[in-house]
């Protein structure tokens, strides 16, 4: 019987899989890292099982302390079932995350790099270190949200907006494509890293980066014709510090479009106005929208906690968010 079968047929309370885990890392780094990356593959699945069954009724007939134990029970060995699979692939992307902390030798027993692995020198200390459990998880869970998103997307039609008019030519739809995959690559380094601070997906970031911006074409930039980096439209407001910009602006009054001019917040860096609208979202006025997984929903809370006056921010976040051209660009 293979290891990971054997991990499979036991129960998923079974405290000894720690015990062997640590044991199989000192002895098969690689393998004892496939098997490290199943666990954690399965505790994800069992936290999206524990957030769907959150969303039934709790006070049927049937229900009590009891029988929610065991459903609980169940869907930690059903977690743990569908992890040893294999066939989600969530465990391999975290093994590929994580192998890059292992010495190339790390298979041969004999290596110096293997002996220093049992030492305690070289990189299995590390893998079980929270912090680096915690990077290679987000690292998984980027692609993870970047491959669904591109199709989930697929599966949505194109809304009659400037989204989908920008490719009703083929010489359009190229350029359109092109851009806004040069936008995502310029972008996708520090999304990331907000991601990680905010919950919110990396590419929904991008999308609302795109919107405020026009995919790039559109940015604040200061007298000087250079770049403010402001991606998001942040205003400067009273207790802001540092450096601004002034740049002409629509906002709705009553559903009215008016043009004013404000000052903005200038950044000296792409990566600064990542941290900065990080920050911001991380505000209990946007807690609506930290940690959403739903693009809808994270553009709704957004215009909700009144981010923007237009009427209709959220629709045009939504759409680019599940439009053609970001997807085009992470699917790159």
């Amino acid at each position: 019987m293979k290891s990971g079968d054997l991990s499979a047929s036991r129960l998923a309370v079974d405290v000894r899989q720690s015990d062997d885990l640590r044991l199989k890392l000192k002895q098969n780094p690689r393998e004892g890292l496939k098997q490290v990356a199943e666990q954690f593959e399965s505790l994800f699945l069992n936290m999206m099982l524990k957030s769907m069954r959150d969303t039934l009724p709790q006070d049927g007939l049937f229900d009590s302390d009891q029988s929610r134990f065991y459903t609980s029970m169940l869907d930690q060995q059903m977690a743990q079932k569908l992890s040893s699979s294999g066939q989600l692939g969530f465990a391999k992307l975290i093994e590929q995350q994580m192998g890059r902390f292992l010495p190339p030798d790390a298979d041969n027993p004999t290596s110096p790099s293997s002996s220093s692995l049992s030492a305690g020198v070289a990189p299995v200390s590390a893998l079980s270190s929270p912090e680096t459990m915690r990077q290679a998880l987000a690292l998984a869970r980027e692609q993870i949200a970047a491959r669904n998103a591109a199709r989930t997307a697929s599966a949505i039609p194109a809304a009659a907006s400037a989204e989908s008019a920008a490719q009703v030519t083929p010489g359009a739809s190229s350029s359109a494509s092109s851009s806004g995959k040069d936008f995502v690559n310029r972008l996708w380094p520090h999304a990331v890293e907000a991601s990680q601070a905010t919950g919110v997906p990396a590419h929904f970031l991008v999308a609302h980066a795109a919107l405020e911006t026009g995919w790039g074409k559109s940015e604040i930039r200061r007298a000087d014709g250079s770049s403010s980096y402001n991606l998001f439209g942040v205003k400067a407001g009273k207790s802001w510090q540092g450096a601004t910009v002034e740049a002409a602006t629509t906002e709705y009054v009553n559903g009215v479009a008016q043009t004013s001019k404000e000052k903005f917040r200038a950044y000296g860096s792409y990566a600064e106005a990542f941290r900065d609208y990080a920050n911001l979202l991380q505000r209990p006025r946007f807690a609506g929208a930290l940690g959403q997984q739903d693009g809808m929903e994270f553009a709704r809370s957004l215009q909700q906690a009144g981010y923007a006056t237009d009427p209709m921010y959220a629709d045009k976040l939504g759409r680019i968010i599940n439009g053609p051209t970001l997807r085009q660009a992470l699917q790159g």
